[in-house]
């Protein structure tokens, strides 16, 4: 197996894209985001909206992730728009094993649904599976998040199951999480053309 170094960074880019490692900095350019649409992370474990203070616990939990090798997050920059849109990560990153989980997406309602999302789950998974030479990139999600499942499935994930009440929620209810993948075989088999198709 190929060796990975989670401490260089990466970018990631095409036409419409870029995805480059996430900084503390980039507050500046994501706090707008917590301010005006605190409702992007309604599902989300970690909340990020509500604020500068939100926002910045939000980086610095993704930072610690980092630090720990543990984590990679990105901050995502439409190339269309010429705007920062949002932020996602690998994170759970088990190189031994040669599995990762790919989250932690979020984008700004302006870059929702315009084919912005395929591009970087098309590049993070070719660089996942390619690169890092992983064999399972798995997704999770609320199970009430039918948005974010369609989306997951319309990039050729498998669902695998449920895992009842695995989490506390940030209101102290509990989350059911939905588990999909992607293995090594169904990126070469199929899922790679396809979805490069649909950019």
């Amino acid at each position: 197996m190929q060796a990975f170094d989670l401490t260089k960074d990466y970018i990631l880019e095409d036409e419409r894209v870029l995805l480059r490692p996430l900084l503390t900095d980039d507050i500046e350019y994501l706090v707008n985001f917590s301010i005006t649409q605190p409702e992007i992370w309604k599902y989300s474990l970690i909340q990020a909206g509500g604020g500068p203070e939100k926002m910045k616990k939000y980086l610095d939990i993704a930072m610690l992730g980092k630090a720990n090798l543990k984590e990679y997050p990105f901050i995502v920059f439409d190339k269309k728009a010429q705007k920062y849109a949002g932020s996602t990560r690998f994170y759970d990153i088990q190189l031994e094993n040669q599995a990762l989980q790919l989250g932690y997406t979020w984008y700004g309602k302006e870059f929702q649904g315009t084919g912005l999302n395929k591009h970087c789950k098309f590049l993070l998974l070719q660089f996942a599976f390619e690169q890092m030479e992983m064999h399972r990139v798995e997704f999770r999600a609320d199970h009430n998040n039918a948005k974010s499942i369609a989306a997951m499935k319309s990039i050729g994930c498998v669902v695998e199951g449920f895992l009842r009440e695995n989490v506390p929620n940030p209101d102290g209810s509990r989350r059911t999480s939905i588990i999909l993948s992607i293995l090594r075989q169904e990126w070469d088999g199929g899922v790679k053309d396809r979805l490069r198709e649909r950019l």
